[in-house]
């Protein structure tokens, strides 16, 4: 089976009901890099699996992009990274993210091919391309054998009837 999925939304609910699966399948401990243009949805993924994690308020996510770090109580802990104003990728590491890494949280990293050498070898890496103006298309790509397993789950709820 492909180490890889990819999943077209044609709105965004698409991007929500993708969220939701994802955030509904994720284990403790996964790293999540998301990469994509500015303006392609990365915070909206995230607050769409915060939702699936069953977070309380989804209309706390946003955008960390001025304090690099946001953490939100859910299902499993969420801590969503947000790597774009950095200078390079070693203030990333300098924030203490391996420590983030080996814990039981879910950590979503935006702009993640910007630090891409601090992740774990073992993550899931989700690029986003605008193919429209609330379309989009999401590349889900397993690096590691715990990555590759949850893109094989994901594609296992994704072809069931009444997706």
């Amino acid at each position: 089976m492909a180490d890889s999925l990819i999943y077209d939304a044609v709105d965004l609910g698409g991007t929500q009901e993708l969220g939701h699966w994802l955030g509904s399948l994720l284990q403790p401990g996964m790293v999540i890099a998301l990469v994509g243009p500015l303006g392609a949805g990365k915070t909206h993924l995230v607050r769409a699996i915060a939702e699936g994690l069953g977070i309380a308020d989804s209309r706390s996510v946003c955008s960390p992009t001025f304090v690099l770090i946001q953490e939100y109580d859910a299902r499993l802990p969420v801590y969503h990274f947000d790597t774009y104003r950095l200078r390079n990728p070693e203030e990333f590491f300098d924030l203490g993210v391996q420590e983030y890494f080996e814990g039981n949280g879910i950590c979503l990293v935006e702009w993640g091919d910007r630090v891409e050498r601090f992740l774990p070898q073992d993550h899931l890496q989700i690029t986003i391309a605008v193919t429209g103006e609330n379309a989009r298309r999401f590349t889900l790509t397993g690096t590691g054998e715990q990555a590759k397993g949850f893109v094989r789950a994901v594609a296992a709820v994704k072809s069931q009837p009444n997706e």
